[in-house]
């Protein structure tokens, strides 16, 4: 092929890999907006510590029924039709969080954003990862964890943005600092409603990408699915893929249960224990209840709070940045088992400061490591080994497997963080430092299993990863 070609052919590639993270983009937004909106929520709806924590994370449970139709919908109707399902629900969650009269409102069209949430958690990815060469497949799967990572660096600002604003609005009118006023009223809905231009755009662009190849030719459109190949990396490339995918096709069975089969079954087990571990690690605690833990521990006003989330946002995002860069030179398990342990070191400092009452002074020195090392390892390259793992055929339900487990996961992290967190035993004891204890534990959890069970996988095609389970399967060993 020639230079022209290449650079057309990569072109092609980047906007329809753009169009799919925008998903990634309205799931980080959307799970990211609660941060700035929870403490101006529990004063207007005078939640508990125990309703708090279900206000933040009722999207969660959504996420998880998101996945659960996700995977068998998206081998049925095709990833990019899914995509479209998950672009409404956003648009109508956005508007539905803005104007709700009760608590439970609220929840009902949170939820509703979740199962979006959770459908693009898995689906984008996927997508990605079909349509992309093996060579740079790393890469492209983890723009999607940039995209989302942007979400949540663009809601941070606007959190904060509406949160001066407010401000300014309640000293014009003489209401004090402490109260919160228009805020209060009104902030957090523009926060939540501030969703619906973002989710509008991803819902009208869906419709001008073409469907998976992979999926294409497994419904039969073989013609399609080659021009597609074509188009993304020239007629080589596109032939190659599609004995590779065919073959794959061939031997695999249509029924979900052969994930069960010895090979298989490692791969499903990989795929949940990485997905479980990418949560239990704390991640969404920084995340949903940065401004929180600032105003708590720290005594920050509200807007110091939110601009030091913007800062946690920041990291997140070059640090990303700088996984997507390595990501398919260094290799999935060496930037997973360095990553791990430098969150778990970040955590164990927070937990030991807080204990020893210096949390206030080095919190956001500590957390700001422990968003970096998450950023260039665990949080994007889980989603690319989940990605990869899976053979065609039944990727999209053993992904909504894998994904459920760390929704599920995601939620129960969510929730009861509050409850530890303001557990008045816990805070004499611990001065806020006890979830971080056991956050950093799932750490070394995760740096054990990184090096004795999860294989590398850089530079393999989708099909050399299936073949090598498939084996594996035969042989009744595992790789």
């Amino acid at each position: 092929m020639n230079d022209h070609g290449q650079r057309g052919s990569l072109a092609y590639l980047t906007r329809l890999v753009l169009v799919a993270t925008l998903g990634g983009l309205l799931f980080g937004y959307d799970t990211a907006v609660i941060a700035g909106a929870i403490g101006f929520l529990q004063t207007h709806f005078e939640l508990t510590a125990a309703m708090k924590g279900w206000a933040a994370s009722s999207a969660l449970a959504g996420c998880v029924l998101g996945v659960m139709l996700a995977g068998p919908l998206s081998d049925r109707f095709g990833r990019r039709s899914m995509l479209i399902l998950a672009a409404i629900m956003f648009l109508v969650s956005a508007i539905g969080t803005a104007v709700p009269k009760t608590l439970t409102m609220f929840v009902i069209f949170r939820f509703i954003g979740g199962v979006g949430v959770g459908a693009a958690s898995m689906t984008s990815p996927m997508y990605i990862a079909e349509i992309s060469p093996a060579r740079i497949r790393g890469r492209m799967v983890s723009v999607n964890q940039f995209a989302i990572i942007t979400g949540m660096l663009v809601v941070y600002f606007v959190n904060y943005f509406i949160t001066r604003y407010g401000q300014a609005v309640d000293q014009a009118a003489g209401v004090t600092v402490a109260t919160e006023g228009w805020n209060v009223l009104f902030g957090w809905r523009w926060m939540f409603g501030s969703e619906s231009l973002p989710a509008l755009v991803l819902l009208i662009l869906l419709f001008f990408v073409p469907e998976s190849p992979r999926w294409l030719t497994e419904k039969g459109y073989v013609d399609k699915a080659r021009h597609i190949l074509t188009r993304v990396d020239g007629p080589d490339h596109a032939e190659r893929e599609m004995r590779e995918i065919q073959a794959a096709l061939a031997q695999e069975p249509a029924s979900l249960r052969q994930l069960l089969a010895p090979g298989l079954r490692v791969a499903l087990v990989i795929g949940v224990v990485l997905a479980v571990l990418q949560q239990v690690t704390g991640i969404n605690v920084f995340l949903y209840y940065a401004p929180e833990i600032f105003k708590t521990v720290a005594g920050a006003r509200a807007d110091s709070a939110m601009l030091q989330t913007v800062v946690i946002g920041a990291v997140n995002l070059g640090f990303t940045v700088l996984a997507i860069a390595i990501v398919d030179k260094v290799g999935r398990k060496p930037l997973m088992i360095v990553g791990a342990a430098g969150m778990g070191v970040s955590l164990a400092a927070i937990s030991i400061a807080a204990w020893m009452g210096q949390l206030a002074a080095w919190v956001l020195v500590f957390i700001l490591g422990y968003i970096a090392c998450f950023a260039m390892s665990v949080g994007p390259v889980t989603w690319v080994i989940l990605s990869e793992i899976f053979p065609t055929k039944i990727r999209g339900r053993a992904m909504g497997i894998a994904t459920f487990f760390l929704w599920t996961a995601n939620f129960i992290v969510s929730q009861t963080f509050p409850v530890m967190d303001e557990n008045p035993w816990l805070i004499a004891t611990f001065h806020h430092g006890f979830p971080f204890f056991v956050y950093a534990a799932f750490c070394l959890v995760l740096v054990v299993f990184m090096i004795y069970a999860v294989p590398e996988t850089r530079g393999q095609t989708l099909e050399q990863i299936e073949q090598r389970w498939m084996r594996s399967s035969a042989g009744g060993k595992n790789p």
